[in-house]
């Protein structure tokens, strides 16, 4: 379970368009294959599907369009989620994906591919930094204070070693009044490091009126743009993004296949 800021712009589906379950559907056939590698071009029938949904959900992002190999239909990034669409766009099915065999959420994992995050440009100056053994492996934390979730995944991380963490603080006001100001006070702090980890640990803040300059409106931006909904959300180093406080067996896997990933460019080029 994670915390979400629900006041963040959420796709509206328009009346005229015919929501059906997705579970249903995914119960009614075998066991579904991972989605293929983007081509090159996008499928002829893209371009159409894209006027047609922006005329039927005006105001919205409409992303990348591929055809799916779930029942002859199309798969279309819409705003910060996936739909599925027939060459028409008479139906359109909201939801997620599974492979019932491999247990995994087909749906998620071609989001968050699509969705990656350019590491290099993100403001790195905004967060602080912290080095655990050799900080050879890269996290990126957007983190809210007061987050219990986030006093979760701090705990997981104890168990983690050999990486650097970034955090950016993100208070979500709406659920936290008072996380801006503890955030502010951390960062005032003459050691970051230090006054986190005592906060989560105790609860104590740094002896500082939290009155210097900080980052906090850089990083709420920061956040809207990249669409960070929850805390605590994590970025890896192949740029994927992940949401929630994973255990720290599956947050060594993720560093795992971000690594993997990494190296994938490097080995084509070869």
């Amino acid at each position: 379970m994670i915390y979400m800021n629900f006041l963040l712009p959420r796709t509206r589906v328009a009346a005229s368009a015919v929501i059906v379950s997705l579970a249903l559907a995914v119960a009614s056939v075998p066991a579904l294959a991972a989605p293929a590698a983007d081509s090159a071009a996008p499928p002829p029938e893209a371009s159409f599907i894209r006027k047609a949904l922006e005329q039927k959900f005006p105001g919205s992002n409409i992303g990348v369009i591929t055809k799916s190999p779930y029942f002859g239909l199309f798969e279309v990034q819409l705003d910060d989620r996936m739909i599925y669409t027939d060459t028409k766009t008479r139906y359109v099915i909201v939801g997620s994906v599974y492979d019932a065999d491999a247990k995994v959420n087909l749906t998620d994992m071609r989001l968050r591919k699509l969705n990656r995050v350019n590491i290099a440009s993100l403001p790195m100056d905004l967060a602080f930094k912290r080095v655990k053994g050799d900080g050879s492996r890269q996290l990126i934390v957007f983190s809210d204070a007061d987050c219990p979730f986030c006093a979760r995944l701090e705990n997981e991380l104890k168990t983690v070693d050999n990486v650097t963490i970034y955090t950016f603080l993100y208070p979500i006001d709406q659920l936290h009044p008072d996380s801006a100001r503890k955030s502010k006070v951390i960062w005032c702090s003459a050691d970051r490091v230090k006054a986190w980890d005592t906060f989560f640990a105790s609860g104590a803040l740094p002896d500082n009126s939290g009155e210097c300059d900080n980052p906090l409106d850089k990083t709420h931006a920061l956040g809207e743009k990249l669409r960070v909904q929850a805390t605590p959300t994590l970025i890896f180093a192949d740029g994927s993004i992940l949401p929630g406080a994973i255990p720290s067996a599956q947050m060594e896997e993720e560093f795992r296949n971000a690594a993997a990933e990494v190296k994938k460019p490097v080995a084509a080029n070869k």
